[in-house]
């Protein structure tokens, strides 16, 4: 049971089928949330349901009441991340029509939601392959709905283009969630940054880049050379 946990009146709980399904759903809530915390700072290999029955001062039966397996607990969080961010994203695009301003309504989405949500992006990043079979098929098909609505957004943009050189998009689709999925390594949600700031400082630099008005000849370096594999160690490329 978890402490100070007020107790329920059975008769009342009869009476309204629907306050059993509220009391279990805030429970399991409270759950996911423990243990994004823990996958977050552990990393999910790491944990045990003990570890996550300690945090959250419920016994392992009544872990196990609540959901059948670790993996189980890791597919609920992503699937509810995913869920959310994208019910809330379709929802505040609907009946908009410019793509400069879907692009911004998409960032702040995101990075609003993942900065409330620390944790649970660090656990979206880290943890994106410790599913298997049907649960990892059912997060990829959310995630990659997700990303495709990015660069539907992003090919929008380019379309108003009038310059013939254009990146590539799969390029700039996954540059962008780069950027604001590194934020959990670095922002602080209770520091000088506000999170609006952020959203403003992350779509200007999308958009424009670092070096705001140059020219665009001014980044036409000549020839383009042709990248070397460069490892570390120094026979690694001359011997495989």
């Amino acid at each position: 049971m978890i402490q100070n946990e007020p107790q329920l009146d059975q008769k009342s709980e009869f009476r309204n089928p629907k306050s059993e399904i509220s009391r279990h759903d805030q429970k399991l809530e409270f759950i996911l949330r423990h243990a994004a915390r823990i996958f977050a700072e552990k990393n999910y290999h790491s944990t045990t349901m003990r570890d996550i029955s300690r945090a959250t001062n419920i016994s392992l039966a009544g872990l196990y009441h609540y959901c059948k397996s670790k993996e189980e607990l890791l597919f609920l969080i992503q699937d509810n991340c995913f869920g959310r961010v994208l019910e809330r994203l379709e929802e505040r695009l609907n009946d908009v029509d410019d793509p400069l301003v879907k692009l911004r309504i998409f960032i702040e989405n995101h990075l609003s939601f993942f900065a409330a949500n620390m944790a649970e992006m660090k656990v979206l990043s880290h943890e994106a392959e410790s599913l298997a079979g049907d649960l990892h098929a059912h997060v990829s098909t959310r995630k990659d709905k997700y990303t495709k609505l990015a660069r539907q957004i992003l090919k929008e943009i380019q379309q108003r283009q009038k310059s013939g050189s254009q990146i590539d998009l799969t390029v700039a689709t996954y540059a962008l969630f780069g950027m604001m999925n590194w934020i959990y390594n670095w922002y602080d949600p209770d520091g000088k940054l506000k999170v609006s700031e952020l959203v403003d400082n992350i779509t200007r630099l999308f958009l424009h880049g670092f070096v705001a008005g140059s020219p665009g000849d001014g980044l036409d370096f000549g020839p383009k050379a042709v990248a070397e594999p460069f490892s570390v160690w120094r026979g690694a490329i001359r011997n495989k």
